[in-house]
């Protein structure tokens, strides 16, 4: 159910932007007003950047953390345009913090594949080949699928069943056309399912490998809802086959959801 999705975001364009080519602020995503520290500019701050907003006790990574997040939002919703370079301290004088949290919350995302570093300007979008996200796909399907199996055969149906309502998170997201939360909310039931199977490394790799495969999320407002409709309801059957452990079926989902089917 997410070839529909991989296939969409290579080919369409993005929703409105964050920011133009330079960085300069635009869009609607703002970092709690808890994160705004009084951390120094350090020189980063960029002209007509807001003054500190007095004395808080907020740790930087704290700070670093809620940039984080934002960015994060703004990428899979595609106010990040892929392929554009966006500054630090231009982002920094959007969230009202200085370009050291921005700055580490970037270099963070450079390491997820979502951002890559251009010396002396800042950070550029990653724009997905085709081929890429086909790739991503495969991966996952290759560590997902034998391991929901092997999940289907020995964890009892009431452990199924708590899982229920994060899939109906899914469906909630995805009734809405949230972007956004349909990512966060899509990564958190895979996470809890694959949990089951007690591999804390398995649960680090596959969530890197999802991630990647969200950088960026983009496709036309028209396509995007039925999309993500498809696949919140595919999460709802998987649980039903799991709870069932009917294999087939399992097996037959897992890797449609990853790699699509001609059939």
């Amino acid at each position: 159910m997410e070839q529909g999705a991989a296939r969409e975001r290579a080919t369409e364009r993005p929703s409105p932007p964050f920011g133009d080519a330079a960085g300069r602020p635009g869009g609607s995503v703002r970092v709690p007003e808890q994160a705004r520290g009084t951390e120094e500019a350090r020189g980063e701050h960029t002209h007509g950047e807001p003054a500190p907003l007095g004395p808080r006790t907020v740790r930087r990574h704290s700070v670093r953390g809620q940039v984080l997040e934002a960015l994060r939002t703004a990428l899979v919703g595609g106010e990040l345009r892929p392929g554009e370079v966006y500054s630090a301290p231009a982002l920094a004088e959007r969230f009202g913090v200085s370009a050291t949290p921005v700055r580490e919350a970037m270099q963070r995302l450079a390491v997820e594949g979502a951002v890559e570093v251009v010396p002396n300007r800042g950070f550029r979008v990653t724009e997905r080949t085709p081929r890429e996200l086909a790739e991503l796909a495969e991966v996952r399907a290759l560590i997902e699928v034998p391991v929901m199996l092997r999940l289907a055969r020995t964890v009892p149906a009431a452990r199924w069943a708590e899982l229920r309502p994060l899939a109906e998170a899914t469906a909630t997201a995805a009734a809405r056309g949230d972007r956004a939360h349909y990512a966060e909310a899509d990564r958190a039931f895979h996470r809890a399912v694959l949990s089951l199977a007690g591999n804390e490394q398995l649960l680090a790799v596959a969530d890197d490998l999802h991630r990647r495969s969200q950088w960026p999320l983009i496709s036309a407002p028209a396509l995007r809802h039925g999309v993500l409709v498809a696949d919140a309801a595919e999460h709802t059957a998987l649980l039903d086959a799991l709870t069932a452990q009917d294999l087939t079926v399992v097996q037959t989902l897992v890797r449609e959801h990853f790699t699509g089917s001609e059939a």
